[in-house]
């Protein structure tokens, strides 16, 4: 396949489902979290933050604390998967087209782990939980979580690339 180029709407395709490939990857982990019973993500509460957002209201005290929206909870399931393809271009466009045709592990990793200093340093903090979870009552727990939850989304974007190639 070297050689070969891409145009921008088939990298933009790929992208897109690079995005939901490596968004699937970190629910699956979420999964395997819930059934060994260690809590993980609440998309209620990301729901709710957006929800809020669209009203006007960015940061809030807790939000858990703050009313509830209507549908938070699907829109919650929308946020996260718009991130993760949020997240996809954006490394697609720092990596270059070349990345969907050749991928590198180490560089989906990386990249994966640097997005969770979206959470640590605006969504924590916006919804009450102070940065890096700071104002939570097992600080470095939930920062080791948030830190695993982006790994595997590195590596889901790796692993989507490589499904490509097939």
């Amino acid at each position: 396949m070297q050689g070969v180029k891409m145009n921008t709407s088939t990298i933009f395709f790929q992208a897109l489902f690079l995005g939901i490939g490596a968004t699937i990857s970190m629910d699956i982990w979420l999964l395997i979290l819930k059934i060994f019973k260690i809590p993980t993500l609440n998309f209620s509460f990301l729901g709710r933050w957006v929800g809020w957002i669209f009203q006007g209201k960015l940061i809030h005290q807790t939000i858990a604390q703050s009313p509830q929206i209507k549908g938070e909870y699907l829109l919650g399931w929308i946020a996260h998967y718009s991130v993760g393809i949020i997240f996809a271009l954006s490394f697609v466009f720092i990596a270059s087209s070349d990345w969907l045709i050749h991928p590198q592990f180490y560089s989906a990793l990386l990249f994966g782990l640097v997005t969770v200093l979206i959470p640590f340093f605006i969504m924590q903090p916006a919804m009450g939980n102070g940065f890096a979870s700071s104002k939570t009552p097992h600080p470095f727990l939930n920062c080791l979580k948030s830190l695993m939850n982006h790994s595997v989304f590195g590596c889901g974007l790796y692993l989507t690339a490589k499904l490509f190639q097939i």
